[in-house]
């Protein structure tokens, strides 16, 4: 019994030295091995793997997903308007090279991130002094982006990072400055509106002096062809006026007599003092007018 002890206690010894002698590298991870402090090789294939016990040799795992940088308080800046800005951004990245960025940080993925941060600061700094609000919002937002992740990129690479992508999220203006802004915007639109109202104004003022001159002139056509087919009119009614009197001058007088008449007792109000022997009342005297051809028979 007192043999059995000592052979369990080894056994529980041995599985331990093998324990520590084994480590699993998961997909997502990298594992480093170091041998008393010193960085010794670099596992990136996932699966079980194997190292010395301690002390000789230990293990330490970096990430190789993509991480995020989002801070939690907005950075300021100066535009080349020298305008406070408030700018919100976060930063997407990975560790590629575990050796640099072990050499780099010690494997410290927190002063990585506060190192990442300053190169973004430093690089947002480089691209706000030299643009506008206007360029920074809309114009030029997207190139800005380009060029920001573009520096940092290329800065971060000597540290085993890889940089994926650099966003902002929220750009503001400061208080004190939105309200200037907004008025100044504000008293732009009403000089558009102003501006729009003017020309549309002008614009009605020259369709209607057109659709004007359109009626005088329509109306002034139609009034000559009118007056034209009138005279028209006038002229054949004197030429057959003239025919039919030619052929009964006695007729015509009397028909003229009855033209007067009507002109002249047009109601009964009408009154006229006269001889009645006048010879403006001679068919009135007689029941009927006397024909030439009637005068030639008598004859």
């Amino acid at each position: 019994m007192n043999r059995i002890f000592p052979i369990i206690a080894g056994l529980f010894i041995l599985i331990g030295l093998l324990s520590s002698t084994i480590f699993v590298v998961d997909q997502r991870q990298y594992a480093a091995v170091f041998a008393f402090g010193e960085l010794k090789r670099v596992v990136e294939e996932p699966g079980l793997q194997f190292k010395l016990p301690p002390p000789f040799q230990s293990v330490q795992f970096f990430e190789r997903r993509i991480l995020t940088i989002d801070t939690p308080d907005a950075e300021r800046f100066i535009t080349a308007e020298k305008k406070n800005l408030l700018v919100d951004s976060f930063v997407k990245w990975r560790i590629v090279e575990p050796r640099k960025f072990f050499i780099s940080f010690r494997g410290d993925e927190r002063m990585a991130q506060d190192r990442l941060n300053q190169l973004v600061k430093s690089a947002l700094n480089e691209e706000f002094t030299k643009r506008t609000v206007r360029e920074l919002i809309s114009e030029q937002r997207e190139q800005v982006m380009q060029n920001i992740r573009k520096k940092v990129a290329e800065e971060a690479a000597d540290i085993g990072i890889e940089i994926v992508d650099v966003r902002l999220k929220r750009i503001d203006l400061l208080a004190e400055i939105s309200e200037s802004v907004f008025r100044r915007m504000e008293a732009e639109r009403k000089r558009v509106a102003n501006e729009l109202r003017s020309t549309g104004s002008a614009e009605s003022e020259k369709i209607r002096a057109d659709a004007e001159r359109q009626r005088d002139i329509i109306l002034s056509k139609a009034y000559r062809d009118a007056q034209k087919i009138k005279g028209q009119g006038d002229a054949r009614a004197t030429a057959f006026y003239g025919e039919a009197f030619n052929r009964d001058p006695q007729f015509a007088q009397f028909y003229r007599s009855l033209e007067a008449y009507r002109s002249s007792f047009k109601t009964k109000q009408d009154l006229m003092v006269m001889d009645p022997s006048s010879e403006f009342l001679k068919f009135m005297k007689s029941s009927r007018p006397q024909s030439s051809n009637s005068n030639a028979a008598a004859k």
